[in-house]
């Protein structure tokens, strides 16, 4: 059940907000294993004066952090970087523009339906 956060500079995307969310959906699908309807991805657009990012990256930087339970593999993690870039570059992001950063929580630190997610059947592997 991850929660995913896209943040860019406003302008670059246009009216393709859902796409572009879509996408990162995408690639959390390919790289993780979970299934489609498990679904939580926003996208914030700053205003340029209110982000800066490092002087060789172009106006398509974003970062795309992803809260997830503890658990995925080495190879799980390098398929959701690979398949993130994959989907993105159909905006033609460059793979240089795209940081993702994995927040790793432990289930019992989550609370889903009113107690902690260890205690429920997700239906999905963690562990992939």
């Amino acid at each position: 059940m991850p929660a995913t956060r896209i943040e860019t500079r406003r302008g670059w995307i246009g009216d393709r907000r859902l796409e572009v969310i879509e996408a990162v959906q995408r690639g959390l699908l390919a790289g993780l294993q979970i299934p489609d309807h498990d679904r939580c991805v926003r996208l914030i657009e700053y205003e340029d004066d209110t982000m800066i990012s490092p002087p060789n990256r172009g106006e398509k930087y974003l970062v795309i952090e992803i809260t997830l339970f503890a658990g995925r593999s080495l190879d799980a993690k390098r398929r959701l970087y690979a398949s993130i870039a994959k989907e993105l570059a159909a905006f033609d992001v460059p793979t240089d523009d795209i940081k993702v950063i994995l927040i790793e929580v432990e289930p019992v630190n989550w609370g889903l339906r009113g107690v902690p997610a260890n205690e429920i059947d997700l239906g999905y592997k963690i562990n992939v």
